[in-house]
């Protein structure tokens, strides 16, 4: 039991610095940009951190995390433990209560039914949720009375701070959302564009992809917060345009992550404006391979589904010399500098989840060669491209539209090339391509490409969640509105029970064997996802905004209640 008792300890409630202001709104507006611009204000609808953080502002969940990755109390008195009785003896519960008074925007109370009824929202068998792993192994989600939320396992469950801690899983208001169960839960554009929640800040305005207007929460449960009366969120554009805006020319307070070279973001800092604000977590920037064939020959529906496997990445061979040809160090330095780590991992941190898996970062040409002769592709016609039973070693390699990322596409097409790969290169605007839209083929979740290139990372320090991802049936399909997390489609009912055994194992020491043993899986062992750079978060913030601190284990914006107009 001293086990388990580590796992979950240190998780008493953190005081937050008593505030700059004392009167609610009498700092006026905050400006903040994200050059991927949110395309619903509800995250169980999209997996794009861009929605997350936006919706971060009106929703929150029971309980988050902290800078140091601490979990924190956000709607309830304090956090469960075994000592105080909130977690079971036998670890198959947990027991939230919920802290007495606290509104929606709407002057309506928040109760345990709200919980319920979310827990209900996201595991509804006809819907889809983009964040389903967050609620893996719940048998039920009670109401014991107006304030008290019961969470019950279908085993013991060692870390019980999954559904309802983090930005990922905050709580929705029953009232609002009971209509939208299922399938309905798409066509809810209202109650989607304009969640009512407890957060510092309720929506006015949303203009998808574009503006997000908002204002103080007039039930906001500490009456002298937050310091500003509105909160303007700005969506579009790119990650230089955004850091000019606060670095430069100090038109906005605040630039979500700066996915910008080095020598740019130092030239704007030293405009004097603003700072820059940098932060290592677990944000890896990866190649995801297509495990199902994406061909527009294969009628809607079908393409990119376990239906149709992927008629060249199926190949062990071939996925992992195409990670073989990559440098990942070249990578780092001309993407990223001192704000990146080249790393063959997943899952990079905590250190005792990391895996020791390094092999990846030798560039090996010549072994990618011998590996893609051995599987049978050959350039037979001297075209200089591979070939097999007829079928060119073609790829569409896609990711969002961001200068780096295009410089990263261009130096890997240039290695892929050397292979004798075809490769052709697609970006999409950041805003759809992690959009939730189910009718787009250009979303990440709906992966109409061989290979994609993106980051994301997992909300506090326990990697069980973001690893329950890669189970078989959370894959994106037509039955679940292609929302889901498992976005290269990788099965195998092996990993499916490591999922289940991390589930249910309390000891430190074998969780971290576990835990590594799945990203190794994913990573080293079959190459399904291609980790290339640890990267570091870097945003900005104006000389004027006060409040600001970076977390890289929740949302960005999770302490903006406590931001204000710094002298």
């Amino acid at each position: 039991m001293k086990h388990i008792t580590a796992l979950l300890g240190a998780v008493a409630a953190i005081g937050i610095a008593p505030a700059a202001f004392a009167e609610r709104g009498a700092d006026g507006q905050v400006n903040v940009i994200y050059w991927q611009a949110p395309s619903t204000m509800n995250p169980y609808l999209s997996a794009g951190t861009k929605d997350v953080e936006a919706s971060s502002l009106v929703l929150e969940p029971l309980a988050g995390f902290n800078e140091k990755g601490e979990i924190i109390p956000r709607l309830v008195t304090e956090i469960p433990s075994l000592e105080n009785g909130g977690i079971a003896q036998d670890l198959t519960s947990i027991t939230w209560h919920i802290t007495p008074g606290l509104k929606w925007s709407d002057g309506t109370p928040l109760t345990a039914e709200d919980a319920a009824f979310t827990a209900q929202y996201c595991m509804h068998p006809e819907g889809g949720c983009a964040y389903l792993a967050r609620y893996e192994g719940i048998q039920s989600v009670e109401a014991l009375d107006d304030l008290t939320v019961k969470i019950t396992y279908d085993a013991p469950r060692p870390n019980p701070f999954t559904a309802f801690t983090g930005a990922t899983s905050p709580v929705l208001q029953k009232a609002q959302f009971e209509k939208c169960l299922g399938a309905a839960a798409s066509s809810c554009t209202a109650e989607n564009f304009n969640p009512i929640g407890t957060g510092p800040f309720r929506v006015t305005e949303f203009r998808t992809n574009d503006v997000i207007t908002m204002e103080a929460n007039p039930e906001y449960r500490d009456a002298a917060k937050p310091a500003f009366s509105t909160l303007v969120l700005k969506g579009g554009g790119d990650a230089a345009a955004a850091g000019r805006a606060v670095l430069e020319t100090g038109e906005f307070d605040y630039a979500w992550n700066l996915q910008l070279a080095p020598d740019v973001l130092a030239a704007m800092e030293a405009k004097g404006k603003g700072e820059l604000v940098v932060g290592f977590g677990t944000l890896v920037e990866r190649l995801e391979m297509n495990m199902t064939d994406p061909s527009s020959d294969l009628p809607e529906g079908e393409r990119s589904t376990a239906a149709h496997p992927h008629p060249i990445l199926s190949d062990e061979r071939v996925r992992r010399a195409l990670s073989m040809a990559i440098d990942r160090n070249i990578l780092t330095e001309i993407g990223y500098g001192q704000a990146g780590r080249a790393t063959c991992n997943l899952v990079p941190a905590p250190a005792m989840f990391a895996s020791d898996n390094t092999e990846c970062l030798t560039q090996d040409m010549a072994g990618a060669k011998a590996l893609l002769d051995d599987a049978g592709w050959t350039d037979t016609d001297g075209d200089g491209i591979r070939d097999k039973d007829g079928k060119a070693l073609s790829l569409l390699f896609q990711s969002s539209t961001n200068a780096v990322r295009q410089d990263f596409q261009s130096i890997i097409k240039q290695w892929w090339s050397e292979l004798g790969v075809e490769t052709e290169l697609k970006n999409v605007d950041g805003s759809v391509f992690f959009g939730g839209d189910a009718g787009s083929p250009d979303t990440f979740q709906k992966f109409y490409a061989d290979v994609e290139m993106y980051a994301n990372n997992f909300d506090g320090t326990d990697p069980e969640p973001y690893l329950a991802q890669y189970t078989c049936s959370k894959a994106p399909r037509p039955a679940t509105q292609w929302q889901g997390e498992n976005i290269n489609r990788f099965c195998d009912e092996a990993y499916d029970e490591k999922v289940k055994e991390l589930g249910l194992t309390g000891e430190l020491t074998e969780r971290a064997t576990l835990a590594k043993a799945m990203n190794d899986m994913l990573t080293k062992d079959t190459m399904t996802i291609v980790p290339l750079v640890d990267r570091g978060r870097v945003s900005a913030k104006s000389n004027t905004l006060g409040g600001v601190v970076l977390n890289t284990w929740d949302s960005e914006l999770w302490n903006a209640s406590d931001w204000y107009r710094a002298e």
